[in-house]
């Protein structure tokens, strides 16, 4: 009978997204239902907290879930604004990526206007620190809190990434602490490392596991976190409505495979393993160091990461916050305050997490 029932489901929620408009302008052909498909993947084993990609790739998971003779061909994106632009060109089907890129992925397609339609179906996790770390040089003076480490940035030179998770941490830091930093100035992660080696910045916001390979390498300190600041930051997955309305099947398949990778996740059990394939999956990082960024903080106790899966209360608070932060920025990312509402497709995540009889977080990574 429950058996019956999904079928049901399945066909409902397929007969729906036929009627979805947009359908007419599909350009890739993805195969029939249960036929085998071939998934171009954009992940960013750069950016912790879309690792789940990374043990998706390493494990395989996606072998058990989609049509015997399936392939998915996974490409690193250094950023996220990298696998938008690939899947923009529907180079790329499936993307993980941050909650700004995530963000601006949606306003790809915009209904007055056309464009390629990208829409949000999972949350890969949630966190305070894992974009949201501030940084400042080594002879910076020791803070009681975080706070204070913001507050003693007024007039100073500080950096970020700007348009990134990290910017909107850093304005917000900024503004709770009522500070004005001399010069706040938009520079990439390499600009960053060479400024702290040469002196010429005193703090910068970035994420991990940057943020841990530049303290284990001496170029700087950690000094504080969204803990601090109570900001939220996160890592969703993205998808072609062309691969949603056509094969809501492979949808189902793909998002049980990052299940099975957020449970592997959140077994701490499996940290050495994780570390080590996030190793193999980029450069000139040590292994101690990767696996410090998922697993380490100085606030011992806190929430490294918490894998969410579906769109939960946290990650609805988040993509609304952040949409409006890039909506006020002079460029607009986001053409509007909020998200369209088919932007955002959490009916298939909770589908999976309903036949699997869990609730949301799946699971969640407490600091050392």
């Amino acid at each position: 009978m429950n058996k019956y029932l999904g079928k049901i489901k399945y066909l409902a929620m397929a007969g729906a997204l036929a009627a979805m408009p947009n359908m007419a302008s599909a350009s890739v052909d993805f195969g029939d239902r249960g036929e085998a498909v071939d998934l171009v993947i954009g992940y960013q084993p750069y950016y912790t907290e879309s690792w789940t990609g990374v043990v998706n790739n390493g494990k395989s998971f996606w072998k058990k879930h989609l049509p015997e003779g399936s392939t998915a061909e996974f490409q690193v994106g250094l950023q996220g604004s990298v696998i938008v632009n690939a899947m923009a060109g529907e180079k790329q089907h499936i993307g993980y990526m941050g909650d700004m890129p995530a963000i601006a992925s949606t306003f790809k397609y915009l209904p007055e206007r056309g464009g390629t339609d990208i829409r949000i179906v999972a949350a890969l996790g949630t966190s305070k620190q894992q974009c949201n770390i501030f940084l400042v040089r080594n002879d910076a003076p020791d803070f009681a809190n975080g706070v204070d480490a913001v507050k003693w940035m007024d007039g100073k030179i500080t950096s970020a990434p700007h348009g990134a998770c990290t910017d909107r941490f850093a304005q917000l830091a900024f503004k709770s602490a009522g500070v004005k930093p001399a010069k706040y100035l938009n520079q990439n992660i390499e600009v960053i490392t060479t400024n702290f080696r040469a002196g010429k910045l005193d703090a910068a916001a970035i994420w991990e596991p940057t943020a841990s390979k530049m303290v284990s390498s001496g170029i700087a300190r950690r000094a504080a976190s969204g803990e601090d600041f109570g900001a939220q930051d996160g890592a969703f997955m993205v998808m072609l409505n062309d691969l949603i309305a056509q094969r809501p099947d492979v949808v189902m398949g793909w998002l049980e495979a990052e299940l099975d990778a957020q449970e592997f996740v959140a077994d701490p059990s499996n940290a050495d393993a994780i570390a080590g394939m996030a190793e193999e999956q980029t450069e000139k990082i040590d292994r101690s160091v990767l696996k410090a960024s998922l697993y380490d903080s100085p606030m011992s106790g806190t929430t490294k990461l918490q894998l969410d899966f579906v769109i939960s209360d946290d990650a609805k608070s988040l993509l609304k916050d952040a949409t409006a932060f890039l909506f006020s920025l002079p460029k607009k990312p986001a053409a509007a305050a909020q998200i369209r509402p088919e932007g955002v497709m959490p009916q298939f995540a909770e589908r999976v997490l309903e036949k699997r009889g869990l609730s949301t977080p799946v699971g969640r990574i407490v600091a050392k």
